[in-house]
């Protein structure tokens, strides 16, 4: 097993991809040996999901593509990132908004500390960010 593995799909902002993004996600993630049917899978494809949407939500037209990266480092971290070209950084409602959407971020953030992970957000070179997800990885990994 190489001690780094990396995949890498760009994707339109448009609504539609999401389920491209998930179905990658996924696809690759099988191929390196995570079963699609756990429960880790699962919390997976919802952070790529809700990343995505962002990525195509909150970027208001100004990043004509996402980015989804996926790392795994040493068969011992999975960081997955999503990529757009738009500056401004996520935000985090406050608790006591009530609305039909904006929750992305804590939903993202619950997951990833369920599972010990964290997320950070980058900048570009080009001025947009990457969000980055990074999740312990506990599973043995295929070819």
């Amino acid at each position: 097993m190489a001690d780094h593995q990396e995949a890498t799909f760009t994707l339109p902002s448009d609504p539609v991809s999401v389920s491209s993004a998930r179905r990658f996600v996924a696809s690759t993630l099988a191929e390196w040996g995570l079963s699609e049917d756990t429960d880790l899978a699962d919390s997976i494809r919802l952070i790529i999901s809700e990343l995505a949407t962002n990525a195509v939500q909150h970027t208001f037209g100004q990043s004509p593509t996402f980015t989804v990266d996926l790392r795994l480092e040493r068969d011992e971290e999975l960081r997955l990132g999503v990529t757009d070209s738009h500056p401004r950084w996520p935000q985090r409602l406050p608790a006591a908004v009530r609305q039909d959407n904006g929750r992305g971020m804590v939903i993202i953030r619950a997951l990833a500390k369920e599972y010990g992970g964290r997320l950070t957000v980058v900048p570009t070179a080009e001025g947009g960010k990457t969000v980055w997800i990074a999740l312990p990885w506990a599973v043995p990994v295929q070819g």
